[in-house]
């Protein structure tokens, strides 16, 4: 059987890269890799550290671009690689264009589509936008449908999803149970990262924020930074933020936030060197969906700076909470964990619900039509 792996993103990367890495092992499947050169730097740091190659790269991404001329770039150019691979599956992740485009140019060539991450939902169109669309868009056309837990499978049963649904837990919880495992296998690469961050100051709490959701463009993201430069003012704390590239929000960060006393603004980080940074972290604010279910994982709580969420198991869990874009909300909420130790180990305690490091290998029996035990958080 030839499987086609497509994904972009850093984030696609991260949850591809181990399922990837367990489709090659499999000697009932020829896996070929298709990149689209979106986030090419920080994907090659993911590809590298997984020991992964890509097979073809679109090589789509164009300055200012519109998200209707990278769908139809995406189509046209994963064409002539559906053409030449002639694959008898394609695997996309999640709820990006390139996984909306290059599922909908599988289908027009009739070629089966697993959709990896399938079934979340919001339940709101407009947030996260187009992502929203886009899962529900992917779901539709899927023969194989990878839900990572047992809401997003009743989510997919609900809306009678035409595809068989399996739950396998999530593929992101592979790839950190895997990172941890390296770092805590390697001496000397913890003390080389531990002497990269050596800036780090171990007396005070750390914060690490994470912001990119482009819901949140504008007025969201002035909200934020307005709360974090308060709370950076408490003394006891230092945040540390890896900007994302989008001008949107890099000049808005780097406006408010620039210069102010326990506050660090740096680059996007590498991988194995986010997840050194989240396992030390006393606090977690973020608006990415990836990290709600990977520091749930690690013990740590996390404040989503969302109004909704397609990931409402870690909510109902108590290892998150929704507190939006209000100034006042995020610093409440983030006051309250940082002063009240009881309520910090509360959220730390609570179960993981999104994996349990074996999503790989049941997608993997799956596609080879191998019975296997589904994921039961």
């Amino acid at each position: 059987m030839r499987v086609l792996s497509i994904f972009g993103t850093r984030p696609e990367a991260i949850k591809m890269a181990p399922l990837v890495a367990a489709l090659t092992r499999e000697p009932a499947l020829e896996s070929t890799v298709c990149i689209t050169g979106q986030h090419r730097e920080m994907l090659g740091q993911v590809m590298s550290l997984f020991g992964l190659q890509a097979d073809h790269d679109l090589d789509v991404m164009r300055p200012d671009q519109s998200l209707n001329g990278l769908f139809a770039r995406l189509v046209e150019r994963v064409d002539g690689v559906l053409q030449t691979v002639r694959p008898d599956c394609v695997l996309v992740h999640g709820d990006t264009t390139t996984a909306a485009a290059c599922a909908l140019a599988a289908f027009h060539r009739r070629v089966p589509v697993g959709h990896v991450e399938a079934g979340l939902r919001s339940g709101d169109l407009q947030s996260p936008f187009p992502e929203e669309m886009n899962r529900r868009v992917v779901d539709a056309m899927g023969t194989w449908l990878f839900a990572p837990t047992p809401e997003a499978r009743d989510a997919l049963v609900r809306e009678k999803a035409p595809g068989r649904i399996w739950v396998t837990g999530n593929t992101v919880i592979d790839a950190l149970a895997d990172t941890i495992a390296r770092l805590d296998g390697d001496a000397e690469l913890e003390r080389t990262l531990a002497a990269q961050h050596g800036w780090l100051d171990a007396r005070r709490k750390m914060v690490l924020v994470t912001g990119h959701r482009r819901e949140n463009f504008g007025e969201g993201f002035r909200n934020i930074c307005s709360a974090l430069a308060d709370l950076a003012r408490r003394g006891d704390v230092e945040i540390v933020y890896p900007v994302h590239l989008n001008p949107n929000v890099r000049d808005v960060v780097n406006d408010m936030l620039s210069g102010l006393p326990g506050v660090h603004l740096i680059p996007p980080l590498a991988y194995l060197d986010f997840v050194w940074f989240m396992r030390r972290a006393h606090l977690i604010l973020t608006d990415s969906g990836g990290v709600q279910e990977e520091a749930p994982y690690l013990g740590k709580p996390v404040l989503v700076m969302r109004d909704v969420t397609e990931r409402p198991e870690a909510v109902a869990a108590g290892t998150v909470r929704l507190v939006g874009t209000s100034h006042e909300r995020i610093l409440r909420e983030a006051h309250a964990l940082l002063d009240d130790e009881r309520l910090h180990a509360d959220f730390s305690r609570r179960s993981n619900p999104y994996g349990d490091g074996h999503a790989c290998r049941r997608i993997v029996d799956a596609l080879c039509g191998r019975p296997f035990a589904e994921f039961a958080p």
